[in-house]
């Protein structure tokens, strides 16, 4: 697999030097390269208590993102998933810690807490006033007796830190930690592995997770989670989740932060927010902290939830702003606002009637067009974005929904409804030019056309608007041959539209659409999939009739 590195050896180096070139002089580091791994406060004046934190690389944007006021004061990082050394960790705590003394956060991770642990011993025999905590939020093997550090750790981070930033002493930001730790609890979820940096192009990945399966109660090292579990989608995988924390978590107000483990996109961790939200523990929900990547594993396709049982001092500290970009501002959780259309844009509908014929007709076609879902689809991956099946077979269920409330006893108002219907329910510039062509073909059928006259009116008003003709590989390559011959009868102008379809495998250049961006070889050999869609309606109207 290809990544955007230069060097296996110096992967984390020139991470550190990127960080701190975009910080705006907010961060530095300690000489001591590459041994020696540690970023600290670039204003730090050693007259607060110091927290120090780090370990392996590979969770970014913590821990280095995380250093400045109110979180951090320095992070030390080791190689990727590979804890730093007890000198890196000295180098760390002699640099930040005065006379308030120092607070190492370490998670509970055997090297670690080794050399975290003998760190803090020889720092101590230096005179150094080090308290160490670690955490242990893991909650994926109730009865393993040293469970994991995970993305709860961020707590610990963020209330230890308001406090040592408001001027506390040593002993109350410690025991501030060590409440945390105590209420907090974590468990992820994972479809996939992660891949390790300078893997060899070409190397097979590890592909342990089978298809619709997902791991459940995983670390954040790319090891196994605790158990595979089958996948249906986010609100299942949510509903887990709440499951496993449901016996852990008090009555009184949570905290919860929803950690993107590195390679979930941004529109699936929405998802799995509005399905968190949604859960049967949200009503425990006082505070959010993201969705957001706090805690990765690289590039892991998981994520993780992490509760917090909150105090009244734990709540304040928690919602205090902080100066690292990476930490978003915890939020309180509300109902959803909704607020009505603008005036005019409300949905609107003609007064429905009745015309089974009608009805059944629109039904059937529908039903093609959802049929053919997946092969459309396939046909748009290799020339547009791959949601041609999908957008049409969306826009066909919600015109089934719809049709106990069209006029489909007045043909002309009929068009018009279903103008307005997909104008309001399908996307794309697809949605748009088939909403002109059948407000246009009503207008036509209110002025008196025939079907035919009436349809190629519209036909016309999509040319126009749209700025595409015949051969510029288009829906249109199919539905002008096909409504050319349509007074012939249907069988006709399914075999024009099928024609017209295949022709396009033939255009490799596109005039218009997304296809226009994309290379030739795409296109050689494959039909247009809004032609497709065409032919494909054609032919299932034919077999129908």
């Amino acid at each position: 697999m290809s990544q955007f590195i230069n060097a296996k050896e110096t992967i984390v180096t020139d991470a550190i030097d990127g960080l701190l070139a975009t910080s705006g002089g907010a961060l530095a580091r300690l000489d001591g390269y590459p041994h020696i791994k540690v970023v600290v406060r670039a204003d730090w004046d050693r007259t607060k208590v110091a927290l120090v934190s780090g370990g392996g690389s590979g969770h970014e944007p913590s821990h280095a993102a995380l250093v400045g006021a109110g979180l951090l004061t320095a992070a030390v990082c080791g190689e990727v998933f590979a804890s730093p050394s007890v000198d890196a960790v000295l180098a760390g705590i002699l640099a930040v810690t005065g006379p308030a003394g120092c607070l190492l956060i370490v998670k509970n991770y055997t090297g670690d807490r080794l050399n975290f642990g003998l760190a803090a011993e020889r720092a101590r025999s230096m005179g150094l006033t080090v308290s160490m905590v670690v955490v242990d939020d893991d909650i994926a093997l109730p009865d393993l007796p040293q469970p994991r550090g995970l993305a709860g750790t961020l707590f610990v981070h963020k209330i230890a830190g308001a406090l040592a930033e408001q001027g506390r002493d040593l002993a109350a930001v410690t025991a501030a930690a060590a409440r945390v730790i105590k209420g907090v609890a974590s468990i992820g979820m994972s479809l996939d592995t992660c891949t390790l940096p300078g893997t060899l192009p070409g190397a097979p990945k590890e592909r342990r997770i089978a298809a619709g399966m997902a791991e459940l109660g995983l670390g954040i090292h790319g090891e196994p989670g605790a158990s595979q579990v089958a996948f249906t989608g986010a609100e299942q995988a949510a509903q887990m989740i709440a499951e496993r924390l449901a016996p852990v978590m008090g009555d009184g107000p949570h905290a919860v932060l929803l950690n993107n483990l590195g390679g979930t996109t941004p529109l699936e961790m929405s998802i799995l927010a509005k399905a968190l939200m949604h859960s049967a523990i949200a009503d425990r929900f006082a505070w959010v902290i993201g969705p957001a990547a706090l805690m990765t594993s690289l590039d892991m396709r998981g994520f993780s939830v992490s509760v917090l049982a909150l105090s009244p001092e734990d709540e304040a500290a928690l919602t205090l702003p902080v100066a690292p970009s990476a930490w978003p501002q915890a939020v309180p959780v509300h109902q959803t606002r909704i607020s009505p259309l603008p005036e005019g844009l409300a949905p609107r509908r003609a007064a429905a009637s009745t015309h089974p014929e009608r009805r059944a007709f629109l039904l059937k076609c529908c039903e093609i067009l959802i049929a053919a879902e997946a092969d459309l689809n396939a046909l748009d991956t290799k020339s547009g974005d791959g949601d041609t099946g999908a957008t049409l077979a969306s826009a066909a269920r919600a015109l089934i929904d719809a049709l106990d409330h069209l006029p489909l006893g007045d043909l002309p108002a009929l068009y018009r409804a279903i103008g307005l219907e997909l104008s309001q329910t399908m996307g794309g510039s697809s949605g748009v030019l088939l909403a002109i062509f059948f407000s246009a073909a009503g207008d036509g059928a209110v002025k008196g056309e025939a079907i035919v006259a009436a349809l190629n009116r519209g036909l016309d008003r999509i040319k126009q608007v749209g700025g595409a003709n015949e051969g510029d590989r288009t829906m249109i390559d199919a539905l002008a041959p096909a409504l050319a011959v349509l007074p012939k009868g249907l069988d006709d102008a399914a075999k024009a539209a099928r024609a017209g379809a295949d022709a396009t495998a033939l255009i490799t250049k596109a005039k218009a659409g997304r296809a226009a961006y994309v290379p030739e070889a795409n296109l050689r050999g494959n039909n247009d999939p809004g032609a497709e869609a065409v032919a494909r309606l054609f032919e299932g109207i034919v077999a129908f009739s």
